[in-house]
Order: structure tokens, then C-alpha cells, then sequence
């Protein structure tokens, strides 16, 4: 351990910063693969959708966050146009997500077997009959 921490200790401040960009940009990549499995894997529209907005949001922040920080702090080149498609995917992707599922569930996609309980009918349908 004690050989790993003087390796680590010797690189040069570029070399960490590319190294933790490519770190995160890792971490994204796995987090990527994961979602595409759940998407594979999941019953229904409602888990999917899920699987998609979820880990696919987490995995593309992380992603970019390790680009932005390899040219802001590697090649000292801050990046607005980066920056501005990080704030966009944070704040878009999870209401985009919501909406596609909200569709889904007022279009009557039907939902697993394995659902428990579904809370929303009462409410959704009840002020649809109100409205009509």
C-alpha cells in the first residue's frame, strides 16, 4: 500500500486531474451499462422509465463532470457551452422522464402483475370523471 501511495504522490497535478476526470468518466460509463440492463431487465413502462431517467441522468452528469474537469483543470480551458449542457441534463432529463410516464399512466399502460398497489387511480380518474 505504502509503494501504491508514493506512486500516487509522485504524479505530476495534470496527470491527477486527467486521472480523476477519467475517474468519473469511468464511473459514468459502468452507471450507463447498469441502466441499460434495468432497461432490459424491468416489467413494465413504469420501471423502465425509471431505470432510464434515473441511472441514465446520474450516469451522463458524472460523465460530462469528468470532461469538464479534465479541460478546466488538465488543459486549463473552461468549457461554458459544458457547463450549460451539464445544468441542462440535471434539470430536463428527470422532468422529461416524469412526463413520458405521466402520459403513460393517463393513456392506461397497463402496469406488472407484480405492482402492489396502485395509488394515483382514486385520484388521476376520480377529477377526469369530474372534468368531463
Amino acid at each position: 500500500m505504502q509503494s501504491l501511495w508514493n506512486g500516487v504522490s509522485s504524479l505530476n497535478e495534470n496527470v491527477t486531474f486527467e486521472l480523476i476526470g477519467a475517474i468519473l468518466i469511468l464511473i459514468g460509463s459502468i452507471i450507463s451499462m447498469i441502466s441499460a440492463v434495468g432497461i432490459i431487465r424491468f416489467r413494465d413502462v413504469y420501471s423502465r422509465a425509471h431505470a432510464a431517467t434515473k441511472t441514465t441522468t446520474l450516469a451522463v452528469l458524472l460523465t460530462l463532470t469528468g470532461v469538464f474537469i479534465y479541460f478546466w483543470l488538465g488543459e486549463g480551458y473552461i468549457s461554458v457551452r459544458l457547463s450549460l449542457v451539464i445544468v441542462f441534463v440535471f434539470i430536463t432529463a428527470p422532468v422529461s422522464g416524469h412526463l413520458v410516464l405521466r402520459a403513460a399512466y393517463r393513456s392506461h399502460v397497463k402496469m406488472s402483475d407484480a405492482t402492489a398497489e396502485d395509488e394515483l387511480r382514486e385520484v388521476v380518474f376520480k377529477t377526469e370523471q369530474k372534468h368531463k
